[in-house]
């Protein structure tokens, strides 16, 4: 599809900025521009400013600053594509059209979103019917408020190999399957992907169902306790954050946005009232998703189980970051007590210790020296070198200098005042009183008498001078 810069000026220019920011920000007359509360941080004094003879917002205190095609894709989570279409709907101007190829996909894609939308409808169906019963009480006693579980769209797998064609008679079989609802073993059957499972969408930016998670309610042998879709046309996992269109707008509100280990996690949370919570899908967070978190807030703050496993999953996400760490973008970390994770720290203390902990995460590179300070015994002088090595690499991979530089710097002193603690100072003596000293020099004025008396010598009493202790 070919967007010219001509034609995007021209879409610009048909587009009234501050009536299509309006819409979602409360804005007052500034002269001859707009002011209102910047929906990009928050604030309580209007610094945010549209100015609709220039084509451009601007935030003086976040720095938040574009056009109306940026707004459409910073602040309503579209992508590109999808905000110039809604932008020029709304300037009644035609997009170019696109080449046969881009066509096709788009067109398969549209398609494919029809299959999980009504597989969708068909999990919730089947969750409220006589066979979602054990699903149901499952949920129930996870304590998730009926609430949440409209908003989150939970749903039920039958425990059945043919249910969705049945279900989704308009749909060919390969349709089925490119939408990643459907499998096939060697013998080439075909089946279910999902079967006896409590079942999650997975949304896109604007809320369209793209891909599924699925959970069993009770472990068995052999089958996975969580499954997710496979990578298709749709959904690319390394590439998507669960419930990243409900998180970006709350986001905005607080500033935050919180990082944990699952799309159960997120519920537990939401189910507490905390919205601003995103989740990757069964991998590490890739590149691509920290510059997504990265657009939103400049510290995202990771909340992983307090496991061994949690922690290992923060170091990899650490690791992930560290090339691409720049100025005033990083990660703040929360380490959740020994054993529990989110829902069972919920449970156990309330939302308010929840909040606490996120009120105040460690830094990166608090993290990476705890972390590393603690992975061994450092007990002979080539473990503590092992130290610095693993810290001293860790520097490396960071791709800005000022940053690698300051990050050197700091973790090179606290390893040397870890490895090289300052000597303790030697015990001062201690100082005698004058009446102390006045004995000392009695008794050793009567030591010296006797031994000039035993020797013959003349004199019985000496002077004796010196403190005398």
């Amino acid at each position: 599809m070919s967007i010219t810069p001509q034609w995007k000026d021209e879409l610009r220019a048909r587009i009234t900025l501050s009536s299509l920011v309006q819409r979602s920000v409360k804005l007052t007359r500034a002269g001859r521009e707009w002011k209102g509360c910047c929906p990009f941080h928050d604030e309580k004094t209007p610094s945010f400013y549209v100015n609709d003879q220039k084509q451009f917002y601007h935030c003086f205190g976040c720095g938040a600053h574009g056009d109306a095609i940026n707004w459409m894709v910073e602040q309503q989570g579209l992508q590109f594509m999808d905000a110039i279409k809604e932008l020029a709907g709304m300037a009644g101007m035609e997009v170019p059209a696109p080449d046969p190829v881009m066509a096709k996909r788009a067109e398969q894609r549209a398609s494919l979103i029809d299959v999980t939308e009504g597989a969708q409808r068909f999990f919730v169906e089947s969750l409220a019917g006589p066979g979602g019963g054990a699903a149901r009480e499952y949920l129930e006693r996870r304590g998730f408020s009926p609430q949440v579980m409209r908003e989150f769209g939970f749903g039920w797998a039958p425990d059945e190999r043919q249910a969705l064609p049945k279900a989704l008679s308009g749909f060919g079989e390969d349709m089925l399957e490119a939408a990643g609802m459907r499998a096939a073993n060697e013998q080439g059957e075909r089946y279910d992907r999902f079967r006896g499972r409590v079942m999650l969408p997975i949304q896109d930016a604007r809320g369209r169902v793209i891909a599924f998670g699925g959970r069993i309610l009770d472990k068995r042998e052999g089958v996975a306790k969580y499954l997710n879709s496979p990578d298709t046309e749709l959904f690319d996992k390394g590439r998507t954050l669960y419930n990243l269109h409900r998180a970006a707008p709350a986001a905005r509100q607080t500033g935050r946005v919180v990082v944990v280990e699952g799309y159960m996690d997120v519920i537990a949370l939401a189910n507490a009232g905390v919205a601003d919570v995103v989740a990757p899908l069964g991998t590490a967070l890739t590149e691509m998703q920290l510059e997504l978190l990265w657009r939103m807030v400049e510290v995202p703050v990771l909340c992983f189980d307090g496991d061994a496993a949690g922690q290992r999953a923060a170091m990899r996400a650490i690791a992930r970051a560290l090339p691409m760490l720049a100025p005033m973008r990083s990660l703040g970390i929360v380490r959740l007590p020994a054993g529990l994770d989110p829902d069972d720290l919920i449970k156990a203390q309330g939302k308010a210790a929840m909040e606490r902990l996120l009120a105040e995460p460690a830094s990166l590179i608090e993290t990476l020296w705890t972390f590393e300070r603690d992975a061994q015994p450092l007990t002979t002088p080539e473990a503590k070198a092992g130290l610095k090595a693993r810290l001293m690499a860790h520097v490396e991979t960071i791709a800005d200098p000022e940053i690698k530089a300051l990050y050197r710097r700091e973790l090179s002193d606290r390893f040397s005042d870890f490895a090289y603690p300052p000597a303790r100072p030697a015990p001062r003596l201690r100082r005698c009183s004058a009446a102390n000293a006045a004995v000392g020099r009695e008794l050793l004025r009567r030591r010296v008498s006797r031994t000039r008396r035993a020797r013959g010598l003349p004199g019985s009493s000496v002077a004796v001078s010196g403190r005398g202790c």
